[in-house]
């Protein structure tokens, strides 16, 4: 505990409770991971601090045990362990990836042996022709030419548009959440927010306005339990009620007006107050023409607030020169203390004991069922002769008139409700973890629609959650973790490391068939270690401190829990638009692996040239991600459950869909590839010579091929077998123009192309006759919704990550070997403190110099052996040269007696030596008594502090 004060000399004791680790800024670094970097540094280094000045050194070896050898090396490789795990998505992608591209590279190898061996063998078996060396040009060519057949099937094969649809998705998708309050700092928080199966969130600001607010009121025998217009109460009441808010409060407190037009009005200063002078607002009513009135300076005695009077009372001097005392505070506290209430008509009538207790059950108690705060604001004249002693605070504060009874809260924001059924509604479970008491947090968490009554749920406060978590020696044991987390919604009165444990817990849980995905919102310094811990943190962006900002993933800087909600609405978008494209390129893929396969193996040639799969390319993986990548998220996103980790990226209705629209492809492709010569009436383009020129028949190929995949890139939109493929196609201008645009380079390309792109120009009726087949995937699309899933589930788990994937590196290795991670998070804390010291000792020693200079000779040497030889009383000495006692009590901890033991070696009796130089042991000696003490000075209050 540091006190700051303006006294620049004296004495004073302090008790120090916990240092180190054991305090809750060493808990909440130790939770946060701190000094993680630091040991990574000594462990490369393998170095020790050495010794400074003759003070002894702390040693800061590797962390090894006594024994040393392999097993410390493995554990240290542990602790550098990178605790960031890759997202969901980009798992599955990893997966499917693979997959694809082993086919890809089996199907163009296969493509490359066929057309070599069928060229070798119809040439030089069954022609039976010689290899003449004047011909080696042109087989080279031939063989040149299968090649590039095969790398071409290859390149179409391999589908590495995947990880620029995934950015441009999540570009795009930062870039539009900032419009809605999220601000993302790292980008896969985005896409994995929609894979959240539970929301941890704060009460206050992110549920609540954090505006403390007047709902109710109790005047002139009146429960109002909304605020009255101001004609409906006596007049006398009125005033007497609006003088004494206005005058009985910190003039520092104030309502002014909001920074946006149309905003909530700033309050500045105590937060119950100006749920008070917001009360005088609402009584069409100013406050601030009546402090004007009376100035601060005018007020005659004030009773500040303080938790023994529980009220405040401020005196003022009538014009008639008697004195008028107002007072307000806790109900329960006030109300005992008045003799007389205001009647209906404003004038003071006699307030039995009895009245008192109707008043509780009628009035007081209900509005504490609704989650209310009571505050009570009284008045009470006294005779200018004789002039009260206002020091007897007892009779002073005694015989009020009590004026009316308040109930102020802090209002659930209005669009939460919602936001928190929509949450429910999408398969999300929303807890509220508060510092506040359980019966506020109840109320509150019942206005919000956390809790509903009837339902069976659990609603505790930190004590009792800690009961029933942690086992006879104090530990947190997950099985007992997991019979609370499933039925809790409330966790009241909680602690910072309360809420990591939930966190933790409800993360680490194997009692569902998916893992948890877990989504934490906080505000505090002390709300950091559950941020980081969280698979998302959503930290505050105006409230919030820079330690929360820092451990989190998202910044809401509306503070408002409905931002939330909008971060599960893009996060699923994120994850539908990759399905989207996924579901495009993967039919394009299958057909031009395909049709590029089987055209070369029975004609010799790939009916779609290299310079055309490429366009292909171009049009299936940049132009189609930038189109399919970038839909915005609908409502309809919140109405399923979430995915979750083990679901498979392809799921039955896109297999159905790139099956479907594959085969409709293949059957077009073939036909017009072997028949199309007589459909067209035009001459074949099969078994065409080396270099002649393009032929109109590949040329209707190639152009009926990419119209398909432009309507097919329409029928992908939906992935979940919507049958209107055209909806909300407008709401997304990019993908309208992308289509547009792929058409107009396609007319560019077939009719200028030529000789570069293999095309002949094609006149209006053939073009006419591509469009039609291409249109006619919108048709064929609209057949295959029709199809039932129940028969396509052999291609169900294609993307799906198995439980070995899903499994983080750090879990497989505490498979192998296993690894105490309370020892490795103490020892982080360790670091953390040393790093700590060692900068105090710096500074102390900067201080002993410039004082040996300074007031060398003014002081006697024995005044300077230690800064603790300053304090008057000798029971606190801290002796220099006590050896060997550690750091940390390992008695009561199986796992430190393991570790190395910290400990410092005897210093040397230097004069100029303090104890924090000597060491870090300090040991309390009552036997011995401080020496003098030298002139006060500045320098000794600085020395006293540190």
């Amino acid at each position: 505990i540091f006190l700051w004060t303006h006294v620049m000399e004296g004495s004073g004791r302090m008790v120090v409770t916990a240092v180190g680790v054991n305090s809750q800024t060493g808990i909440i670094f130790t939770l946060l991971g701190a000094g993680v970097e630091e040991e990574e540094k000594k462990e490369k280094k393998g170095t020790t601090m050495k010794k400074q000045d003759g003070a002894a050194a702390m040693e800061m070896q590797p962390l090894k045990s006594a024994e040393g050898g392999e097993a410390d090396d493995k554990e240290r490789k542990k602790v550098s362990v990178s605790k960031k795990e890759k997202s969901v998505l980009q798992g599955k992608l990893t997966k499917l990836a693979v997959q694809i591209g082993k086919a890809g590279l089996l199907m163009s190898a296969i493509t490359v042996i066929i057309l070599v061996l069928y060229f070798a063998i119809d040439n030089f078996v069954m022609q039976k022709r010689p290899w003449m060396p004047e011909c080696t040009p042109i087989y080279i060519q031939y063989f040149v030419k299968f090649f590039i057949i095969g790398v071409t099937v290859l390149v179409v094969a391999v589908p590495e548009g995947l990880p620029l649809a995934v950015t441009i998705s999540l570009a795009y998708s930062v870039k539009k959440m900032m419009k809605d309050n999220n601000l993302v700092r790292h980008l896969d928080a985005c896409e994995t927010m929609g894979n959240a199966t539970a929301i941890c969130s704060d009460k206050t600001g992110t549920l609540t306005t954090n505006r403390m607010t007047a709902v109710q009121c109790y005047v002139g025998d009146v429960h109002y339990k909304e605020i009255p217009d101001p004609g409906a109460l006596p007049p006398k009441s009125l005033e007497l009620l609006v003088n004494a808010i206005s005058i009985n409060s910190a003039y520092t407190t104030k309502i002014l007006p909001p920074d946006k037009e149309g905003g909530l009005p700033k309050q500045v200063g105590n937060k119950t107050e100006c749920g008070l002078l917001g009360l005088v607002l609402d009584l069409k009513r100013d406050y601030q023409p009546i402090r004007n009135q009376i100035p601060e300076e005018k007020l005659y005695k004030v009773y500040t607030f303080n938790s023994v009077r529980k009220s405040m009372s401020t005196v003022i001097k009538l014009p008639d020169g008697s004195f008028r005392m107002y007072s307000k505070g806790a109900s329960e506290i006030v109300l005992k203390k008045c003799n007389h209430i205001l009647s209906e008509v404003g004038e003071p009538r006699v307030f039995r004991p009895r009245d008192k207790d109707e008043m509780v059950k009628k009035v007081i108690e209900p509005m504490a069922c609704d989650g209310l705060r009571t505050i009570c604001v009284a008045y009470r004249d006294f005779p200018s002769d004789p002039e009260p002693n206002w020091d007897d605070e007892n009779n002073i504060l005694n015989d009020l008139v009590a004026i009316c009874v308040v109930g102020i809260e802090d209002p659930v924001r209005p669009e939460v409700p919602d936001a928190i059924q929509k949450c429910q509604r999408a398969g999300i479970t929303v807890r509220m973890v508060t510092g506040d008491n359980i019966n506020t947090a109840r109320a509150i968490a019942i206005k919000c629609g956390i809790i509903h009554p009837g339902e069976d749920f659990l609603c505790i406060d930190g004590k009792e959650f800690n009961r029933r978590i942690r086992n006879e020696k104090g530990e947190v044991e997950q099985e007992r973790i997991d019979k609370v987390w499933p039925k809790l919604r409330v966790l009241a009165r909680s602690s910072p490391t309360d809420k990591h444990t939930l966190v933790k817990g409800i993360i680490d849980s194997t009692m569902a068939d998916q893992r948890q995905v877990v989504a934490v919102t906080g505000d505090g310094t002390n709300d950091g270690p559950a941020l980081k811990k969280a698979d998302v943190g959503f930290a505050m962006g105006i409230a919030g401190t820079d330690v929360a900002k820092e451990a989190s993933d998202i910044i809401l800087t509306d503070d408002n829990f409905s931002s939330i909600v909008k971060a599960v609405m893009w996060g699923r978008n994120v994850y539908d638009s990759i399905s989207k494209f996924l579901q495009f390129q993967l039919t394009v893929n299958v057909v031009a692996v395909i049709v590029a396969f089987t055209g070369a193996c029975i004609t010799q040639d790939s009916p779609l040239k290299a310079v055309q799969m490429l366009w292909v390319n171009l049009i299936m993986d940049t132009f189609a991600s930038l189109a399919l990548a970038t839909e915005p998220p609908t409502e309809s996103l919140l109405k399923r459950k979430p995915y979750g980790r083990n679901k498979p990226l392809i799921s039955s209705t896109m297999t159905k869909n790139i099956l479907g629209h594959g085969v409709y492809q293949l059957v077009i492709i073939f036909t017009l590839l072997f028949a199309g010569e007589k459909i067209f009436d035009i001459d074949s383009g099969r078994n065409a010579p080396l270099h002649s020129p393009p032929s109109e028949h590949y040329t209707i190929i190639f152009n009926t091929f990419v119209m398909m995949q432009l309507f097919n890139e329409i029928n992908a939109r939906k992935i979940h077998g919507e049958r209107n493929v055209f909806d909300g196609i407008f709401r997304n201008p990019i993908f309208c123009s992308i289509v547009f645009g792929t058409f107009a380079v396609q007319i560019v390309i077939v009719q200028f192309g030529g000789k570069p792109f293999s095309c002949q120009p094609l006149d209006l009726e053939k073009w006419m006759w591509c469009v039609f087949l291409g249109l006619g995937e919108l048709v064929w699309g609209q057949v295959i919704a029709t199809i039932p899933n129940s028969r396509l589930r052999f291609l169900r788990r294609a993307g799906q990550l198995t439980q070995k994937d899903e499994l983080p590196e750090e879990d497989v290795n505490e498979e192998n070997e296993e690894i105490d991670h309370a020892e490795r998070e103490l020892r982080r804390g360790q670091i953390l403190w040393f790093r700590g010291l060692n900068r105090i000792q710096t500074q102390i020693r900067v201080v002993n110099a410039f004082r040996s200079s300074l007031y060398e000779g003014l002081e006697k040497p024995d005044s300077r052996t230690s800064i603790h030889n300053f304090m008057t009383h000798p029971e606190f000495r801290i002796e220099d040269s006590t050896p060997n006692i550690p750091l940390i009590d390992d008695t009561d901890d199986d796992s430190a007696r393991k570790r190395r033991k910290y400990s410092s070696q005897p210093s040397s009796p230097n004069k100029n030596n303090n104890a924090i130089d000597s060491g870090i042991n300090l040991t309390i000696d009552t036997s011995k008594s401080a020496a003098s003490s030298s002139p006060a000075s500045p320098l000794h209050s600085l020395e006293t502090s540190l």
